[in-house]
């Protein structure tokens, strides 16, 4: 099996593949469009602000190629938020429109970045499969994807918000799996083990 991390400039690359090398994957960090349409897993990291890494996307041509992806992709974090319609960061930005949500900031008052442990619940989605209702997984993030029809799971920071969607082929989680221990391992492996 192939597992592709996209590489733009933007991703906490170096963390996501120690995680995989554990579940005993060596995965391949490139930019170049025929690795990543030809590789059987996609994982779409980022770390860092939405519109630097939207013109990072663009510079590579990878805002045009990641929606066609037609293996399971799954987008981590800042990588959820650009899979969205549009960001508040930056004024209103356009993303890549995989889904159909918007992505806001977290209220003013509220401390941000939202860091640490928080407890995710869970729908019946086959990237939690195996796992209890609800666990408590790692978040880095001042902004936050509102809920729609492709939230499988949420948590609780100054309301609900969407912790995890999917769309097709495209899954995403807001949290970080790879600093997550054994739960976020589980929903990697999870993720992996999908049917193509």
């Amino acid at each position: 099996m192939t597992v592709a991390i996209v590489d733009y400039g933007a991703g906490n690359v170096q963390s996501l593949c120690f995680a995989l090398q554990r579940l005993g994957v060596e995965p391949v960090v490139s930019h170049d469009e025929e690795t990543l349409r030809t590789a059987d897993r996609v994982i779409f990291p980022g770390v860092g602000q939405a519109v630097s890494a939207l013109q990072q996307l663009r510079a590579c041509g990878l805002d045009v190629l990641l929606p066609q992806l037609r293996q399971p992709v799954l987008g981590i974090c800042l990588g959820l938020q650009l899979l969205c319609r549009s960001t508040e960061e930056g004024g209103a930005t356009a993303c890549l429109g995989v889904f159909p949500l918007d992505v806001v900031r977290f209220p003013a008052g509220e401390k941000v970045p939202h860091t640490g442990w928080n407890e995710v619940s869970f729908a019946d989605n086959k990237l939690f499969a195996g796992m209890r209702r609800a666990e408590y997984l790692y978040f880095v993030h001042s902004y936050r994807a509102l809920q729609g029809e492709h939230t499988v799971a949420t948590a609780q920071y100054a309301g609900q918000f969407s912790a995890a969607l999917q769309r097709d082929n495209f899954f995403a989680v807001q949290f970080h799996p790879e600093k997550s221990s054994a739960v976020g391992a589980h929903i990697l492996r999870n993720f992996l083990e999908l049917s193509r």
